[in-house]
């Protein structure tokens, strides 16, 4: 299930960033508005105890990237034919024959969910970029080109997302290529998020417990929900450190990183869901992803992730006949 990922984990990433709160921008405050109308408009059912119904299961999957692309300059938004062009470059991009390259699943395995016109996932700041500091843009940089050696020396040299670890937060509510379905369950004092990527489950509690002490540390981190009118929100925050190679996002951001989420029902097929990130060692202020949810009636199947990982032999045994023959030694 797993073995094309090393191949093409940084080309995908590549195409989902290049292609591509306590303070927030203007840019973030009028979407909210915009959100708050439209859920004024529209009245979402409630669970038996009185809770708005979030219930179902929902996939993010999309094309959009996390941020804009160079070329779209202050451009919020794509006109339908630029939209359009989108798709094509990024399936063309994603599926060309390569020389040398082992090739990959064809589109028809492929999540392409729906692309919204919005150029960039994130809203805020305006210019739909990640805020990094220039120590974390360095640390960044050279993660990626850890990412891309072509000879690990061992299963450290591989992220945890190859290794069928996790995503951590807020990696697992991103979208990707296949398997990014969500299905949540609500009871009076628990939600809970039931990720089919790596198979992640997230328990969220809403008894206004706090958080664990600050020397506990995990991959998830430690969410606690509550509710504001129709919106679940989530405070998650003790997230560990050992997440620092899949993205942007990570780089040096673990421990430090406090993730306020917010799930809105704006329809019945709709989840306005968004979250804010800060880490102020990491990025120099507040940022803001909006990523809608949509309900559909597909189950979540098993993702046998570490059963089914054929990569980490496959690449370690590759990188070792390499060296064996670059030596001149018996393969």
């Amino acid at each position: 299930m797993r073995d094309h990922l090393l191949t093409v984990s940084a080309a995908v990433l590549g195409l989902q960033l290049v292609l591509p709160g306590p303070v927030v921008g203007q840019a973030q405050k009028a979407s909210q508005t915009s959100q708050n109308r439209t859920a004024k408009a529209w009245t979402p059912p409630r669970t038996p105890w009185g809770h708005p119904d979030i219930s179902g299961t929902f996939t993010n999957s999309t094309i959009v990237p996390l941020e804009r692309p160079a070329n779209f300059g202050d451009k919020a938004e794509l006109t339908d034919a630029e939209v359009a062009e989108r798709f094509k470059t990024y399936k063309d991009t994603l599926f060309a024959k390569r020389e040398g390259d082992t090739g990959f699943y064809n589109d028809f395995w492929w999540e392409w969910g729906k692309d919204v016109k919005r150029t960039s996932l994130i809203v805020d700041p305006p210019d739909g970029k990640l805020p990094m500091t220039a120590q974390a843009r360095e640390r960044a940089n050279a993660a990626l080109g850890r990412f891309a050696r072509p000879a690990p020396a061992g299963p450290e040299d591989l992220n945890s997302f190859d290794r069928c670890i996790t995503r951590s937060m807020p990696g697992s509510m991103l979208p990707g290529f296949y398997n990014h379905y969500y299905e949540i369950f609500q009871t009076p004092d628990y939600v809970v998020l039931r990720m089919e990527m790596i198979h992640d489950v997230r328990i969220i509690p809403l008894d206004n417990r706090p958080h664990l002490g600050s020397n506990i540390r995990q991959w998830l981190g430690d969410s606690r929900g509550r509710w504001d009118g129709n919106t679940l929100v989530v405070e998650t925050t003790n997230l560990n450190d050992k997440v620092t190679d899949h993205g942007p996002t990570y780089f040096g951001a673990g421990r430090e990183l406090r993730l306020v989420e917010r799930f809105t029902r704006v329809d019945a097929d709709t989840i306005d869901y968004r979250f804010t990130v800060e880490a102020p060692s990491t990025f120099t202020k507040p940022w803001t992803a909006a990523i809608p949810l949509y309900k559909n009636d597909l189950q979540i199947f098993e993702y046998a992730c570490h059963e089914g990982n054929y990569a980490m032999p496959h690449s370690l045994s590759g990188a070792r006949a390499d060296e064996a023959r670059s030596a001149g030694k018996p393969q």
